[in-house]
């Protein structure tokens, strides 16, 4: 076995990990957690035809690689969302995603469905997560470090920007810069092999991260919602009592970042 197939191996074990912790945990309904459920689970599929674990044909496995490419943004962009200070602001990244997806659609409609849309849709694509995702890491990082609280997402933020920041790297090299090609428009395969083994170690380093954000949060939802059931029967019990001052619970001051 080579290095570039032992690591394809372990980077679908990795991809294959927050498809097993959003189910098991319970989270593949929460929020934006089915968007990252079914990222991975693209992701994960498109991995194991690259490595040939599953047989299709040259079309079918060029159809899927399109297709798996054109929902990546979308998706991550929702997911996203779930990191949203506000309403406002996720009513804002919504229109952004919707906007997107138009833009998928012209360009799909005018070049056709082949490697040249993905070429044209990735590069702004890739712009919009990486400029999202730093203004989230900067604001969870600063909570996680200040405050001591949304630790798991900071990791989770955290991931998403590492592997976008390498995703952007491998397009610009692979896609804009073709370095993949020699002077006569042959391809490299050394070089292919390269662009594949970094694309790989980023998915599992990021894979894993996210993983462990993911863990830490769901133990801090877990908690959030034990506090609003406390809260929901505190204010059932102290319905008909007349307070001078208002009641309130540690609810409120657990998480003052969460918005719903």
């Amino acid at each position: 076995m080579t290095l570039n197939s032992i690591m394809g191996f372990v980077s679908s074990l990795a991809m294959l990990l927050p498809i097993v912790l959003i189910i098991s945990l319970k989270l593949s309904s929460y929020r934006s957690f089915p968007a990252l459920l079914v990222y991975y689970t693209s992701a994960l599929i498109y991995n194991l035809l690259t490595q040939h674990y599953i047989n299709l044909n040259a079309e079918q496995t060029r159809f899927v690689g399109i297709t798996n490419n054109l929902l990546d943004i979308p998706l991550m962009l929702y997911f996203l969302t779930y990191f949203s200070v506000s309403k406002e602001f996720s009513k804002r990244l919504t229109l952004v995603i919707l906007a997107f997806l138009i833009f998928e659609l012209t360009v799909t409609l005018i070049s056709g469905y082949n490697v040249n849309t993905i070429t044209i849709t990735l590069g702004p694509g890739l712009a919009l997560v990486l400029a999202v995702s730093l203004y989230f890491f900067i604001r969870q990082a600063k909570m996680a470090i200040i405050h001591r609280k949304a630790t798991g997402k900071a990791l989770m933020i955290s991931a998403i920007l590492f592997g976008y920041g390498c995703f952007s790297f491998i397009y610009l090299m692979y896609y804009v810069f073709k370095a993949h090609l020699d002077e006569l428009g042959r391809v490299r395969e050394q070089y292919k092999q390269d662009t594949f083994l970094i694309y790989f170690l980023s998915t599992t380093i990021s894979s894993l991260l996210l993983c462990v954000g993911i863990i830490i949060e769901r133990k801090r939802i877990q908690k959030l919602n034990e506090l609003k059931q406390t809260r929901k029967e505190l204010s059932t019990i102290y319905t008909e009592t007349k307070r001078a001052v208002p009641y309130r619970t540690a609810m409120l001051d657990f998480d003052k970042d969460q918005w719903n």
